[in-house]
């Protein structure tokens, strides 16, 4: 499939063609849900746009573990289709979809008693592995293994004798959740999709009680569109009841969000070859390997303040250090600490007050005519869930369109991968870069890595690693201006990057570097590249200050400190 840019250019074409004919169907919300729902809506041959009011997975879809699972403790729940389900999504995805975006990730879960918890916890896990292969699917990832006290030790060292008599050794699926969200945008748009982020649905046309469209504010330009559309698809997760609100109606069922936060440490700090999946008196803990780092999480706690930047306070940072403390023989202190991120899960409210026993299930309905919502769900399922969203959506629609297809469809960067990463030391000759740029830029584009080396022999400068960050090519950032859809300085660092969690400094170093070399594709004035990182700087200081209040009310408090959106002028 030829790839499409989500560039400035590309950006107005979609907001003028979506202003200017009816579609079939429009969806709001640019998460992995409403990008793969207009993926769907596209592979079937309907006319769709989507439009996202902040940047691509901008909320919970940059947020996330960063894990593609089927949800081991959900067995303990009982809920077998759940698991079945996400974990035939994960081999599909592993295997099929994104190769090149999603990888296994192996998981020691320590067992801290004799005897029983073995056979309790192995039996779980080989119903795990056995659900992925029943699933139809191969499980794209190896099976599970015992081992004792001296087999955990030597692949995680890190982790204190006295903390367990043994292990379970299993695997999962890792996924940079940002960057595969956009790429799910990006498909959709080479399938003929109009995207466009920064584009705020203000409100909801209607003709009698029936729902025809969406006011859109272009936040970059101020102007207000009008866009009509057989059918409005709402997938604005934990913003769902806001959006349903606009239609003048509460909707069929509510969404409730649970606040999770991570911490990202150097890997140095831990000394491990796995991940780690601890319980704790809530919920469990994860451990994860994250390149050059390990993400430590996840907390889940209720919130029911600002959705836009939910805050990480002092107490969710020292929850996860006591827990994960507790097992390691060197303890983690707050210095260790490079980042900090706090996302809101979409939870179906059902009757418990625990967020953690809340519905992790899917729901679609169409609450009014003319506007289907879907809701809940987990970030690996979300193909399942856009799927679901598009058939209610076709089925008023009340013409014949063709099934589904995207369990057939891989994403852009996903053809070729496998050859091309084979290719590696051959391209790193070709192109004078080491072989690891290469590796991980292949990790990070798949196939498309040649539209980022194009940059790099057009200006070799481009393949000088960045000031600050020197983990990027100059080029990587270049390129996210003029391919995919970054507007503005917190899409660079926070999500087409994670700069901003993978440095102590948060990006701050970094920041007029990348403000200068995307300033000629966005065209930037010297005022709005000081503007840009003005307005960086204060969500810095913000988050930083954030996060040392006691709850979430200071913490909510001080985050809001910053303003949430850059104005251009």
């Amino acid at each position: 499939m030829r790839s499409v840019a989500l560039s400035p250019q590309a950006r107005e074409a979609a907001l003028e063609a979506m202003s200017s004919t009816e579609l079939d169907v429009l969806v709001v919300g640019g998460g992995v849900v409403g990008s793969g729902t207009a993926l769907d809506a596209a592979t079937r041959g309907l006319s769709v746009g989507l439009v996202e009011a902040r940047d691509f997975a901008s909320g919970t879809s940059s947020r996330s573990s960063k894990l593609i699972h089927g949800g081991l403790r959900y067995l303990e729940m009982l809920d077998f289709r759940l698991v079945a389900e996400a974990l035939q999504e994960r081999g599909l995805l592993i295997q099929t979809l994104a190769p090149h975006l999603v990888r296994p990730v192996p998981f020691i879960y320590p067992l801290t008693h004799r005897g029983w918890e073995r056979f309790y916890a192995g039996t779980g896990v080989a119903l795990y592995d056995t659900l992925a292969l029943l699933s139809g699917r191969s499980r794209g990832v190896p099976g599970h293994r015992h081992l004792t006290r001296r087999g955990v030790r030597k692949i995680f060292p890190s982790l204190r004798k006295d903390a367990m008599v043994g292990g379970l050794l299993y695997f999962d699926g890792q996924v940079d959740d940002a960057r595969h969200t956009l790429f799910v945008a990006r498909t959709a748009a080479a399938y003929g999709a109009h995207v466009a982020s920064r584009a705020r649905v203000v409100g909801l046309l209607r003709e009698g009680e029936r729902v025809t469209g969406a006011e859109v504010h272009d936040l970059e330009s101020g102007r207000v569109l009008q866009v009509r559309a057989k059918q409005i698809i709402n997938a604005t997760g934990v913003w769902t009841d806001e959006t349903q609100a606009l239609a003048g109606e509460r909707g069929q069922f509510h969404v409730r969000a649970s606040k999770g936060i991570h911490l990202v440490v150097p890997r140095d700090r831990i000394r491990g070859d796995s991940g780690l999946i601890l319980r704790t008196e809530k919920s469990v803990l994860f451990v994860i390997p994250w390149g050059r780092h390990w993400i430590i999480g996840t907390t889940d706690t209720d919130w029911k303040l600002g959705l836009a930047h939910p805050a990480a306070s002092a107490a969710d940072i020292e929850y996860l250090l006591n827990h994960v403390n507790a097992v390691l023989e060197q303890p983690l202190t707050h210095e260790d600490v490079e980042g900090v991120y706090a996302g809101l899960r979409p939870l179906l409210a059902g009757e418990s007050e625990s967020t953690s026993k809340l519905s992790r299930e899917h729901a679609v309905a169409h609450t009014v005519p003319g506007l289907v919502v879907v809701a809940g769900g987990k970030y690996t399922t979300y193909r399942v869930m856009a799927k679901d969203a598009v058939d209610a959506a076709v089925h008023a629609l009340h013409v014949k369109v063709p099934p589904s297809v995207t369990d057939k469809v891989p994403l852009l960067g996903a053809d070729g991968y496998e050859a091309l990463k084979n290719a590696a030391p051959l391209l790193a000759e070709q192109y004078g870069l080491h072989e690891a740029r290469i590796l991980h830029l292949l990790n990070r584009y798949g196939s498309l890595i040649h539209e980022v080396l194009e940059l790099i022999v057009a200006d070799p400068s481009l393949g000088e690693p960045l000031t600050g960050a020197p983990d990027h090519l100059r080029a990587e950032i270049v390129y996210a201006a003029s391919h995919e859809g970054a507007r503005h300085l917190d899409d660079f660092l926070a999500r087409r990057t994670r700069i901003s969690i993978e440095t102590f400094d948060r990006g701050i170093g970094a920041m007029e570097e990348v403000a200068r070399l995307v300033a000629p594709v966005l065209g930037w004035s010297e005022a709005q590249i000081e503007r840009e990182v003005e307005h960086y700087r204060k969500r810095v200081e913000a988050e930083r200050e954030s996060q040392k209040m006691p709850d979430d009310e200071t913490a909510d408090a001080a985050r809001m400190g910053a303003p949430e959106i850059v104005p251009v002028v």
